[in-house]
């Protein structure tokens, strides 16, 4: 019984220590916790489309962070878009990192006169004050677009983050730009029908194993998946910084809330003061 008991005990503290972030810098994530953050922009993919100059314009005017994805094209242009396909906001059936940014630059976003843009163009939209976070998609060149995009910002005099569903990513950022703020970016994925890894890398991201080999300095976590134990114990117990993704209604947000310490929304325009 003994022996059961400290086997128990010696796996219960090694899952607390691959899930423990480590020291966060909470100080500098407060501006995060004051404003919300529009999820690509505020759009509504009818006349604004998503990750579109106009919707970032539209989010800066009306006092909201930003949140986008940036990826890296063929002949080393950043863009901001979500997708790994051009389908769904350009009707074209081919996958970004496949193009060259000339080529986007032929293609429309839903029917409007908007275009995919250059990161830089966005970082020109946006004020000092604009709380911005930067996704990294895991797509393609990842790691050659973090050092990319963290070479770019050296420039940038604004608020920012980092952050990727890639571990490796976040641990890019650890060692080689520690200077900026990273965050790892988790759901559950092994619910998720259209995740592509194995089951069991699924399984660990899930479950924040990777925040022994990263330590990010916040956790931003699907909504949907709040009940997680791992993510409950980041959030309650670690006190780890926490951004929500993405909240899509004030009763959402009012459920989730005590989880969370920074959120980003989409689809309507909260009410609910921070």
């Amino acid at each position: 019984m003994i022996i059961v008991i400290v086997f128990v005990l010696i796996h219960i503290c090694a899952y607390l220590y691959l899930i423990y972030p480590g020291s966060s810098r909470k100080e500098a994530l407060k501006p995060y916790e004051k404003t919300y953050i529009a999820h690509r922009g505020l759009f509504n993919n009818f006349d604004v489309p998503e990750n579109s100059l106009l919707a970032f314009k539209k989010a800066v005017d009306n006092g909201y962070g930003i949140e986008l994805d940036v990826q890296l094209t063929t002949d080393d242009k950043l863009v901001v878009f979500h997708d790994d396909s051009l389908y769904r906001m350009t009707g074209i059936d081919k996958n970004l990192i496949e193009c060259s940014f000339e080529e986007l630059q032929e293609y429309r976003l839903l029917h409007t006169e908007e275009k995919i843009p250059l990161f830089e163009d966005v970082l020109k939209v946006l004020t000092p004050k604009t709380p911005l976070i930067i996704e990294i998609k895991p797509e393609g060149r990842s790691i050659e677009t973090t050092r990319r995009v963290a070479e770019m910002m050296k420039s940038y005099d604004g608020l920012y983050n980092m952050e990727s569903f890639d571990p490796r990513v976040v641990r890019y950022l650890k060692e080689n730009e520690p200077q900026i703020i990273r965050g790892q970016l988790s759901y559950n994925s092994v619910s998720d029908p259209n995740a592509h890894h194995p089951l069991s890398i699924r399984f660990i991201c899930t479950n924040l194993l990777t925040n022994f080999y990263n330590r990010p300095d916040y956790i931003a976590y699907d909504v949907n998946n709040y009940r997680n134990l791992s993510f409950l114990i980041v959030s309650r117990i670690y006190r780890t910084e926490c951004v929500a993704w993405t909240v899509k209604s004030d009763k959402e947000f009012e459920k989730i809330r005590k989880y969370y310490n920074c959120y980003i929304f989409d689809s309507y325009i909260p009410k609910s003061e921070l």
